[in-house]
C-alpha cells in the first residue's frame, strides 16, 4: 500500500514541468502491468471496473467500489487515484463521507463529480455541486495526510455542451479547494486550451482521441492526462473480435497477435 510519502508524491507530479499520463487499469492484473511499465501513477475506472463484472457503468455499490480501490492500491507501489463517480450519495454531507472512506483505502486521491445519475436531470444544480466539492475539500485537507481532489464538470459526457457553464463550474471548484479540474469530453484543442486557461489549478484531461497526443495536450495546457475506460475498451474489443473470428469464421487468427505467457508473467 502506498505511504503518506506516495501521496505527497502524487501532489507533486501536478506540479513539476511538463504534463503526465495517469493511465486507468481495471483490475488488478492491468495495474501490476502499468505499474512494471514505468508509469508514475495509475487511475481507477469505474466503467472498466463495472465491465469487468459484467455491468454498465454506474453498476457498482460503494463497498464494491471501495474494495476494488483497496485492491488497486494494494497490488502496486504507485500512487492511486480513484474514480467514485458522483460519491456515495448526493449531499455534500455524502460527497465528504465518500473522500473519508476513500482515504481509508489508502488512496492518494479521488475525483468526484457533478454527474447526478439521474437521466432527466443529470446535471447537479450549480449550487449543489460547489457545495458538494467544498465538502468533500474540507474532510480532504483534514485528514492527516495529503490528497488530491480532482473536481469534474460532466457536461459534455451527458448532451450538454456548453463550455461556459463547464468552466463556470470549474472555477466554483477550483475556489471551493478542489487540486485538480476535469472537464471529460473535450474534443479540441482548442476547448481543451481555452479550458486550461480559464483556471488555475492543474487540469487533467481525458485523452480526446487517436490524433491528439501528450505533447499537443501538453502544450494546450494540460497536467494530466488519463484515459478512462479506454484500455478496458481495447482488451475488450479484442476479446470481441477474436470471439467472432472463431463464431463467425472458424478461425484463430487472432492467436498471432496475442501476448505470450512468458510476457504477461514477466510483468508479474
Amino acid at each position: 500500500m502506498p505511504d503518506a510519502r506516495a501521496s505527497s508524491t502524487f501532489r507533486d507530479l501536478h506540479h513539476r514541468r511538463g504534463a503526465f499520463i495517469i493511465p486507468n487499469p481495471w483490475d488488478v492484473g492491468s495495474a501490476k502491468i502499468l505499474a512494471s511499465m514505468g508509469f508514475e501513477a495509475l487511475a481507477t475506472t469505474s466503467a472498466g471496473y463495472a465491465f469487468s463484472l459484467g455491468r454498465k457503468d454506474g453498476g457498482v455499490g460503494a463497498a464494491e467500489m471501495l474494495d476494488h480501490c483497496r485492491a488497486i492500491v494494494a497490488a502496486t507501489p504507485l500512487p492511486v487515484s480513484a474514480d467514485l463517480e458522483k460519491g456515495f450519495g448526493d449531499t455534500p454531507h455524502a460527497a465528504a463521507d465518500t473522500i473519508r472512506q476513500a482515504a481509508a483505502t489508502g488512496l492518494a486521491g479521488a475525483s468526484l463529480e457533478d454527474f447526478s445519475g439521474d437521466r432527466g436531470q443529470p446535471i447537479f444544480d450549480f449550487a449543489l455541486a460547489v457545495e458538494r466539492i467544498a465538502a468533500a475539500s474540507e474532510t480532504a485537507r483534514n485528514l492527516g495526510r495529503d490528497f488530491v481532489l480532482t473536481a469534474r464538470a460532466e457536461n459534455f459526457l451527458h448532451g450538454r455542451p456548453d463550455l461556459d457553464d463547464t468552466i463556470k463550474r470549474l472555477q466554483a471548484f477550483e475556489a471551493a479547494g478542489a487540486d485538480v479540474l476535469y472537464a471529460p469530453g473535450l474534443r479540441s484543442l482548442e476547448q481543451i486550451r481555452t479550458v486550461c486557461a480559464s483556471v488555475a489549478k492543474p487540469v487533467n484531461v481525458l485523452m480526446p482521441g487517436a490524433a491528439i497526443g501528450l505533447a499537443e495536450l501538453e502544450a494546450a495546457g494540460a497536467k494530466r492526462v488519463s484515459v478512462g475506460s479506454g484500455l478496458a475498451r481495447l482488451a475488450y474489443g479484442a476479446l470481441i473480435a477474436a470471439a467472432r473470428q472463431m463464431r463467425e469464421e472458424g478461425s484463430f487468427a487472432f492467436a498471432g497477435t496475442a501476448a505470450s505467457f512468458a510476457e504477461i508473467e514477466g510483468h508479474f
